[in-house]
């Protein structure tokens, strides 16, 4: 980390002064810092106390004729490895979300093609209001990545979901951004959760996915230094950190965002997608008819997973399907690798607690062998995986059982 650089924009809040900390910790990691310090976050720390702590210039006005001479918010935006808002205030956050550029913190955040965290800090109320909501979904699907905020008391004295995260979670989170691991370069998409296709406005046809194990094989990726796509239907878990989320619902929008994601070294598959649909989804609720239960009829959805493995200039070099069986587990699994035309399948059985469980059981099934892996959390099965995907992208990888 010793030859790494992070920018730390301070917005303007109560828990600015932990970033004071945070530069701290950076330093003690080997990592150099410069600061952007707005006006309102000088409300709360002095620009002496950070730069001496980061040991350089504090930067503070757009129009700085010393600075501007030599494009000073261009080079700023351009001059570290990783920047890093905390705390990212609503403000911050909605300038960056609508491209908005009338200080230097905004102007640098615009100007800028380097890869940005934001730890937000902000009242319980401003975090859940629908608009800031709104702006957070937009800077996540442009890849900005996020760290909290936590659940705590707020200085207001309200109990909620808005506190800045500590500044060692903080770091950690820099440290995952910032690593040089085996997959760095290497660009990965991963499908999870289920898929809903509606028969009315008020009901659907789905499963049970909870979306944990491929969420968790997303961090994985991540961790390793992948830049991965999470295309993931309705769950209620976070977006994984260093992971650019996209959501949809039908297998149909699923199908369009993997195809956008292309082209990828890798694509693992583990969304449950829904095999049917209805033919035709009903504008309005369906009414109970005295004629007895009404037919649905249903038509095949399109198969995400033999799509994508086609042969073709854009086909990922990797492609892991998953397997969900209650029977017959590898023979299942092996006669879906033959008919999708993929390289690899992840099966497992699940007929108990494995769909919404935080443990699961797989078979690794290549074209050449497989392997039988033990009983696991979820998240050690999908960091065993990525190592897996590492070493067959390096030609390393020689499953023969």
């Amino acid at each position: 980390m010793s030859d790494k650089r992070v920018l730390l924009i301070i917005g303007g809040g109560i828990a600015a002064y932990k970033s004071l900390e945070l530069i701290r910790l950076l330093a003690k990691a080997g990592v150099k810092s410069r600061a952007i310090l707005t006006k309102a976050g000088a409300e709360f720390v002095t620009p002496l106390s950070v730069g001496s702590l980061t040991q350089d210039k504090v930067y503070q006005d757009l129009f700085n004729l010393t600075d501007e001479s030599e494009m000073g918010h261009i080079e700023l935006s351009r001059s570290a490895d990783l920047i890093v808002v905390a705390p990212a205030t609503a403000d911050l956050i909605a300038k960056a979300a609508h491209g908005l550029a009338n200080d230097l913190a905004s102007t640098t955040l615009l100007a800028t093609d380097t890869p940005v965290l934001m730890a937000p800090a902000m009242n319980v109320r401003m975090w859940q209001h629908a608009a800031t909501q709104r702006n957070v979904a937009r800077l996540q699907a442009d890849g900005v990545h996020f760290v909290g905020p936590d659940e705590g008391e707020m200085a207001c004295g309200e109990y909620g979901p808005g506190r800045m995260s500590e500044p060692q979670a903080i770091l950690g989170a820099i440290k995952t951004l910032l690593a040089d691991g085996p997959l760095k370069g290497k660009r990965a998409l991963v499908t999870a959760g289920p898929t809903v296709e509606p028969i009315d406005p008020v009901r659907f046809i789905s499963n049970r996915s909870s979306g944990k194990q491929g969420y968790a094989i997303a961090a994985a990726l991540a961790e390793l230094g992948a830049d991965v796509t999470l295309v993931s239907g309705p769950t209620n878990l976070p977006a994984p950190l260093g992971v650019r989320r996209v959501s949809v619902e039908t297998a149909h929008q699923m199908l369009e965002a993997s195809e956008a994601s292309l082209p990828l070294d890798v694509a693992v598959m583990v969304a449950a997608v829904a095999d049917w649909r209805p033919a035709e989804a009903a504008d309005a609720k369906l009414k109970k008819d005295k004629g007895g239960v009404q037919a649905i009829s249903l038509v095949e959805n399109p198969d995400i997973l033999a799509t994508l493995s086609k042969p073709g200039k854009k086909r990922p070099k990797l492609i892991v399907g998953f397997a969900a069986e209650t029977d017959h587990v590898e023979e299942h699994a092996r006669a879906k690798i033959a008919k999708k035309g993929c390289d690899w399948i992840v099966a497992n059985d699940v007929s108990g607690d494995v769909m919404g469980g935080d443990n699961n059981q797989v078979l690794l099934i290549t074209k050449d062998g497989s392997e039988a892996w033990p009983h696991m959390a979820k998240d050690a099965v999908a960091k065993r995986l990525a190592i897996e995907i590492a070493q067959a992208l390096a030609g390393r990888s020689a499953l023969k059982k």
